[in-house]
């Protein structure tokens, strides 16, 4: 017999020994072998991005001076090139190929109107929408024509009442977005007071800012307090609801005095004739439009020029990636006061970037993020990190189950070891009437922005926080850090980045934006070394007001070049 008849002979006593003592277990091992194997092959994904972005996200300056670290920038920001400073606004005489001016908040609006423009430039007639939501059915898409004619009438009406510096203190309304256009159109100085404050935090706001003039809804303060603590105040727009529009709210209580002129915004808008206000008046570019005021936390004024805002917007359109930035086919929902400063460049890049914007007065200082979202479908939405911390909270005591923590795990473990968001499965699926009800229409919210601001009241957020937040949701998150010297934010995380690092109390900040810089200068306890750069946290750049500031914390840069807190 050959050697090939051995080789044979053997191999059909092996098959044969394997068959004879193959039962119902060997079939259930094989079985679930092979489906391992099948899963593994179809469910396999590239991650969303290559490691190696994530392992290096910041780029250090060759060289540092002493007791100070190495400058860091973002990747679209390299060291030798201007930071980002502006929209790139190019005019019609201007060639396709300059650069185009740094524009300001003018340039914002006037994108709203003119729409999406093709690669040559020329406009392509698509537009997003400007929309209010009143509960859950009510929705008001605002005519683009009609918010024009307001920011004329209305700030034409305040210049001619001699108005010089008007203080903006409503919730998110097309009429706060009406009057911040006004102001820079009619070469006035715009006030942001937050929202909902008692009567003598807005006495003094308007004392510090030496405000001439107040947009208010109607009954948010009593007249004859705030007229008395303010005194100088010469004009009053009420903002008053349709239900509310046939009293007169023009009468002025008695022992107030006459000096202030007392009107109504929907009154001014309809004496004028329908023709007028149509038109957005001439732009005189050698002239700076005027700053726009906002307080931080403490309460103390910060003062941003035109210049720090275009910049933080231009900041936020190009330090993501493409696939994530916002686009028309977006609908925005600012589910935080427009009086934070980070919201409000963001809702000014949405604005840019012809995405639809929806807007409501739920969207105050931490809302419920449910109630803030109902009656529409965001794509995108910017909330306060307490919002999410008590989302998250409310979401992990319901979802609690051990067969759930099996499905948690499954997905922690896409995220984290793969790269890659969770894709749903009929697991998952059957606890999704427990998930968080964000919009109306499900598996539509596509990215997060959250911010933690420096000295404020917010809560920061763990890492572990943030990725289960990415599964009860089925969104990305991008996490931002911010301070009120700073327009827009200072350093903000990757959508992509979905690491957990167990060892951190809160999570990191990603690199900086690409207006901004950072450095660090060494203090008492904490001091730059070659290996681990750390100290006092310095920003600079357009974005930042008068250029450089302290931030009045510590940080330090990780071995994978983000930003994270002491």
């Amino acid at each position: 017999m050959g050697a090939g008849d051995n080789l044979l002979l053997k191999l059909d006593q092996t098959v044969t020994g394997v068959l004879s003592e193959w039962d119902v277990y060997t079939s259930g091992l094989a079985v679930g072998i092979l489906s391992f194997l099948v899963y593994q092959v179809i469910t396999n994904r590239d991650p969303d991005a290559h490691p190696l972005l994530l392992s290096r996200q910041a780029q250090a300056s060759p060289v540092r001076n002493e007791g100070e670290s190495a400058i860091f920038r973002a990747p679209s920001a390299p060291h030798g090139l201007p930071l980002n400073s502006g929209l790139g606004v190019k005019d019609k005489e201007d060639s396709k190929w300059s650069r185009g001016r740094d524009g300001d908040l003018r340039d914002v609006w006037k994108k709203v109107i003119t729409g999406e423009l093709d690669r040559e430039g020329k406009e392509t007639g698509v537009r997003g929408q400007i929309s209010t939501v009143f509960g859950t059915e009510n929705i008001v898409v605002h005519d683009l024509a009609d918010i024009t004619r307001q920011i004329n009438l209305i700030g034409k009406n305040i210049k001619q009442n001699g108005g010089q510096i008007a203080a903006i203190y409503l919730p998110n309304s097309i009429e706060f977005l009406a009057a911040l256009f006004a102001c820079s159109f009619y070469d006035l100085t715009a006030v942001l007071i937050p929202h909902d404050l008692p009567t003598e935090h807005v006495i003094s706001f308007l004392e510090k800012s030496k405000a001439d003039t107040i947009i208010a809804d109607v009954g948010s303060f009593p007249f004859d307090v705030v007229t008395k603590g303010h005194p100088t105040l010469k004009q009053l727009v009420w903002v008053v609801d349709e239900g509310n529009r046939h009293l007169d709210w023009n009468e002025i209580p008695t022992g107030t005095g006459g000096a202030v002129n007392v009107s109504t915004w929907s009154e001014i808008i309809q004496e004028q004739e329908p023709t007028a206000g149509t038109e957005l008046p001439a732009i005189n570019r050698s002239v700076e439009p005027k700053n726009v005021i906002g307080f931080g936390p403490s309460g103390e004024l910060v003062e941003y020029t035109q210049a720090n805002l275009v910049a933080g917007i231009a900041g936020q359109l190009t330090s993501i990636p493409n696939t994530q930035r916002i686009t028309n086919s977006d609908l925005f929902l600012p589910a935080d006061s427009l009086t934070s400063i980070y919201t409000l460049v963001l809702t000014l890049a949405a604005l840019f970037s012809n995405a639809s914007v929806a807007l409501n007065s739920v969207a105050s200082k931490n809302p419920d993020l449910v109630y803030a979202t109902q009656g529409i479908s965001p794509t995108v939405i910017v909330v306060s990190s307490s919002t999410l911390a008590k989302s998250h909270a409310e979401t992990a005591v319901r979802m609690n189950s051990s067969f759930y923590h099996l499905v948690h795990w499954l997905q922690r473990r896409s995220l984290v070891q793969q790269g890659v968001m969770p894709l749903a499965n009929v697991f998952s699926r059957y606890y999704d009437s427990l998930r968080p009800v964000v919009g109306t229409t499900k598996g539509t919210l596509r990215l997060i922005y959250v911010s933690e601001q420096i000295g404020g009241d917010s809560t920061p957020l763990r890492a572990k926080t943030l990725t289960d937040l990415r599964i009860y949701l089925g969104a990305r998150i991008i996490y931002a850090l911010t301070a009120p010297k700073v327009a827009g934010a200072i350093a903000q995380t990757s959508p992509f980045d979905y690491r957990i690092d167990d060892a951190e109390e809160s999570s990191h900040f990603g690199a900086p934006v690409s207006s901004v810089e950072i450095f660090f200068k060494d203090t008492k306890n904490n001091k730059t070394t070659d290996e681990s750069p750390a100290g006092e946290l310095f920003a600079r750049g357009p974005a930042v007001i008068g250029d450089e500031a302290a931030l009045g914390v510590e940080g330090r840069i990780k071995a994978d070049q983000t930003l994270a807190l002491m």
